[in-house]
């Protein structure tokens, strides 16, 4: 495998299950990562969520952050760790005007409910405001993992709501996201600008970047990133992720 300088990494079902925190064993193969390598997590959740699960799990010193790039809400925005103070920094963020944001909460509702696809007892929020994206999941944001695979295991369900709501959003990307989401951006605000925007401050290339996701074909908010030109690894679950990254470590 020839040198990288940067692994890039979706999180749900690629690091982890899915809104679960990494196992140990990925806690143990990041840090050996983060030893050689930048490391990048680009997904769509909220950046609470990647601390809890991801950072909050890594049992490494406070310097060896600084390798770790975070990227949540499918890289609307970006934090690095500010070594100095002890804390995150954000980077940027592209956030959705809030009168936007209810037209497109009001589209993400009314398709689901068009299709029989609303849930009448949801674990948690089914759409969520994170600033920079709205997020539809369709079982609710705390569903147990169990309930969120069984949903829409082929996506179809998501495919028949994006069909409904991206011709209505011209100004946004509608992307099928995790086990039963759909992340809505800004058009062009999707992980491919994240590794535009993790290019610029490495002043790297896109032969520089390894990049390992879940979700990488068409409509997939994995795509992006393949579609741009950087070279990927296509895993399924966080088992075939391990195997990649033990690889990587080895050969290195």
């Amino acid at each position: 495998m020839n040198r990288r300088q940067v692994i890039a990494f979706d999180l749900d079902d690629t690091l982890a299950v899915t809104k679960s925190a990494i196992s140990d064993r990925m806690a143990e193969l990041l840090a050996q990562l983060l030893d050689k390598y930048q490391v990048c997590v680009i997904s769509g959740g909220k950046f609470e969520q990647f601390t809890r699960q991801v950072v909050d799990n890594l049992n490494v010193e406070h310097h060896k952050l600084l390798n770790l790039h975070l990227l949540p809400t499918c890289g609307t925005r970006y934090y690095r760790f500010d070594d100095i103070k002890g804390e995150w920094k954000m980077l940027y963020a592209e956030d959705i005007p809030d009168a936007e944001k209810k037209k497109i909460i009001k589209f993400l509702d009314e398709a689901s409910a068009e299709l029989g696809y609303k849930e009448t007892k949801p674990y948690g929020e089914i759409i969520e405001d994170r600033l920079s994206q709205i997020t539809f999941s369709a079982c609710g944001q705390e569903a147990p993992p169990d309930v969120k695979y069984k949903w829409d295991p082929d996506q179809k369900k998501r495919r028949q709501i994006q069909k409904i709501v991206a011709p209505k959003l011209p100004d946004y990307e509608v992307r099928i996201g995790g086990t039963t989401s759909i992340d809505v951006t800004k058009i062009g605000i999707d992980k491919a600008y994240g590794m535009e925007k993790l290019m610029q401050v490495l002043e790297i290339g896109k032969d520089d970047i390894l990049f390992v996701g879940d979700k990488l074909n068409e409509g997939g908010n994995d795509y992006p990133v393949k579609a741009m030109g950087v070279d990927c690894i296509e895993v399924d679950g966080w088992e075939d992720t391990a195997l990649v990254i033990e690889a990587i470590i080895q050969s290195t």
